[in-house]
């Protein structure tokens, strides 16, 4: 639930190994840091590792983050 222009640090993932394993592929791994680029309505954007990625709500709340910036 962090705002847009925020800057996130992914601490764990609490899915199930599939998930657990495309969200990797995506580059969303533990310790990488995430900008918020739109989190209001629909999926949330979120730029990591130079790629704007998409994600639903329902995946979203699997990613535990602390905020950095």
């Amino acid at each position: 639930m962090a705002p847009p222009g925020s800057v996130v640090r992914v601490v764990r993932v609490y899915a199930g190994r599939g998930l657990t394993q495309r969200l990797m592929e995506l580059g969303l791994t533990n310790g990488v840091e995430v900008r918020v680029l739109k989190n209001d309505v629909g999926p949330l954007l979120l730029h990591v590792r130079g790629v704007t990625i998409a994600l639903g709500r329902g995946v979203a709340s699997k990613i535990l983050v602390e905020k950095i910036a």
